[in-house]
């Protein structure tokens, strides 16, 4: 039996000194759970609760206290399609089409209560909220701005007519950031929300669906176009510094730390955003549906896809890679990994000789990736990556380092 373990071992080192790998559906992401039967369209967390809007079912509410088995809790039915939902306090905010802002009371999950609703002159598509106003991206009507510091009242203050068709908006500090389809980014000077003000604008590659905001940097899901990243410091004139392509077309993205959590047609995509002129993938999982948003808690992740809310732990894909020595090394090389075996990090330390793509990526036994570690352009020195093998069963795996022609393989050893 060892004779015949240890030949099948010397096949798989082959193959995989030759790149051949099989086929894969995810990387550095593992499902935890799901909730099945929902057109979701976007999810919203509070506490234990997932808020999702559900399409023509309303508003669902889900508990997420046990992330593998999600229940639902309650379910409010709305009058028309819901596309979006924000939540604040005791209120859940819905952009539900046609039928324009609904203001949903949920300070009892189990039992939610619609309380106002604001009609918008044409079909909701996305909403925010910040302090007492609702910001509503309203298609064709751009972007509205609805008092709401009385719920069961809602009152529209002011409004700003954008140049296509609005159905993404977030709020940072005085300015509202619209994604705005085929005229891309538009930003609205919101300072004074009863005369709001167009200041700047940056026009996508495609069709601009999602945006949200970190420090600096806008962050856009524009369709076919992916991931696009631009700087807008200065408000009025907002200039691209990067952009990631997405291999389906990119819905929604949400920004928590240094990574990027992109929704698109095949399922979620993270990329690293630590350089924004240079972001590159770390993880991926093709979910079963279409997924058009997510929201991240640490490193958990919770995905609207158009089949079910599905949450996944993303802890592998989130390594960190320390640059540990800036020498430049005479070779290229793969060091055993410490400690070894191991329960459930591990160092893994390489050597750099020249700038480069460099791969890094963890095999089982059967040839199948399970987690892509490094996949991007690094510079000479000495580098180590905290891999976490929580989510993976007790075995052996094998750690590929591929940088150009050079490629070395190590056995790993996972013990729990």
């Amino acid at each position: 039996m060892k004779p015949l373990r240890h030949l099948l071992f010397c096949i798989l080192f082959v193959l995989l000194s030759m790149n051949i790998a099989f086929a894969q559906d995810s990387s550095g992401v593992t499902c935890l759970g799901r909730f099945w039967q929902t057109n979701s369209q976007a999810v919203a967390l509070q506490g234990n609760y997932a808020y999702v809007a559900d399409g023509y079912a309303g508003l669902r509410i889900i508990s997420i206290s046990n992330p593998a088995t999600p229940q639902q809790v309650a379910i409010c039915n709305l009058p028309d399609f819901a596309n979006h939902v924000a939540v604040s306090g005791n209120y859940a905010y819905v952009a539900a089409h046609d039928y324009g802002l609904r203001i949903i009371n949920i300070s009892n999950p189990e039992n939610p209560q619609q309380v106002g609703f604001y009609y918008t002159p044409d079909c909701a598509y996305g909403v925010t909220v910040s302090g007492y106003y609702a910001y509503i991206a309203a298609s064709m009507a751009g972007l509205r701005i609805i008092d709401v510091s009385n719920p069961a009242a809602p009152t529209a203050v002011g409004f700003c007519t954008t140049p296509d068709y609005a159905v993404g908006v977030t709020v940072s500090g005085n300015f509202a950031y619209v994604a705005d389809w085929y005229s891309g980014l538009q930003i609205i000077n919101i300072s004074n929300p009863e005369n709001p003000q167009q200041v700047g604008f940056y026009y996508t590659p495609d069709c601009a669906y999602g945006v949200t905001v970190s420090g600096n940097y806008a962050y856009v899901a524009d369709c076919y176009a992916g991931l696009r990243i631009i700087d807008i410091s200065n408000p009025t004139n907002p200039q691209r510094v990067g952009f990631y392509d997405t291999p389906g077309y990119a819905r929604g993205v949400t920004v928590s730390g240094n990574y990027a959590y992109v929704a698109e047609a095949t399922g979620l995509r993270i990329i690293n955003i630590t350089i924004p002129a240079n972001p590159h993938e770390v993880g991926f999982y093709n979910t079963p549906g279409e997924a058009n948003q997510c929201a991240v808690v640490g490193d958990t992740i919770y995905l609207a896809d158009d089949s079910n809310i599905g949450i996944y732990d993303c802890s592998q894909a989130l390594g960190v890679v320390d640059r540990v020595s800036e020498t430049v090394p005479t070779n290229f090389s793969l060091k055993p990994n410490y400690p070894n075996p191991f329960n459930a990090t591990t160092s893994i330390r390489y050597a750099v000789a020249k700038s480069g793509k460099v791969d890094l990526r963890v095999f089982d036994v059967t040839g199948k990736e399970v987690a892509k570690l490094v996949n991007f352009e690094q510079d000479p020195g000495e580098y180590t990556f905290t891999f976490d093998g929580k989510s993976l069963a007790t075995g052996t795996y094998f750690v590929r380092l591929t940088a150009g022609s050079f490629t070395q393989i190590q056995k790993i050893v996972l013990l729990k």
